[in-house]
């Protein structure tokens, strides 16, 4: 059976890796896109069904050419995790435009640029998108009103997929990951602001990058063969309860 191709972008470290290195144990081979070219091989040395890409996916003419250098390589693109993404907060009163830019430029014209590019690949294999959000995107918080903003939009963006390319067989799905324990959240996370996420999720703890993982590469799969359209929350519980943090305000 010939083995089917993801291609992840963001993929040199967080979520991405994880995504990836689960894509490989469940017998896939992955395409590894991010811009990031040491940290890059350096996250793919050593995992033999991927391969390397350093492309930006805010810019157009990287995408075109990165999606050619893919199908170049492994023939087909069977599913896309459109992962890439830039963490800028701040409060909304010292958010210009360079900052807004900056974060829209990635998070979400990354996502349109690599989805339009892939289309045709996906038509022939009819496969999937999924597309990461946040549970930014579906609640408000703050500090986050352009990274907020750029994945409420990315929801919006999944379902229009949705919507227009299932008649190709194309599915498009959204997950939104909430609070995750990763290296840069326990490096800028105060203990405060740790315990007051713990308060606020009912599992009363943070994900794991794997767990997270998990969701994206079942999406992705024939397992979830009709389900289109849809926003998965993997947050611990955390959209059920309460609004904002306040340790997050000080």
């Amino acid at each position: 059976m010939t083995e089917k191709v993801a291609l992840v972008t963001g993929a040199a470290r967080g979520i991405g890796l994880a995504t990836t290195k689960l894509f490989i144990a469940q017998r896939w081979r992955v395409a590894m896109v991010d811009r990031d070219g040491d940290e890059l091989d350096t996250a793919a040395a050593g995992l033999n069904e991927a391969s390397a890409f350093k492309y930006d996916v805010s810019l157009e003419a990287e995408v075109e050419e990165m999606v050619d250098a893919v199908r170049s390589t492994f023939g087909r693109i069977d599913a896309v995790v459109n992962n890439a993404g830039v963490a800028d907060f701040g409060p909304i009163e010292e958010t210009d435009f360079a900052r807004w830019r900056r974060v829209m430029e990635t998070n979400l014209d990354g996502v349109f640029l690599v989805s339009q590019a892939v289309t045709s690949a996906l038509k022939v294999t009819k496969g999937s998108l999924v597309n990461i959000a946040s549970i930014s995107g579906l609640r408000a918080s703050t500090l986050r009103v352009a990274y907020g903003t750029s994945k409420a939009a990315v929801i919006q963006l999944t379902k229009q997929q949705a919507a227009e390319l299932g008649e190709y067989g194309i599915r498009a799905n959204c997950v939104c990951p909430g609070p995750v324990r990763t290296k840069l959240a326990m490096a800028v996370h105060t203990q405060d602001i740790i315990e007051a996420y713990h308060d606020a999720i009912p599992l009363n703890r943070y994900g794991s990058e794997t767990e997270i993982a998990e969701v994206i590469t079942f999406l992705a799969s024939d397992k979830a063969s009709y389900v289109t359209g849809q926003i998965i929350a993997s947050d611990g519980g955390f959209d059920s309860t309460g609004v904002g943090l306040p340790s997050l305000r000080r």
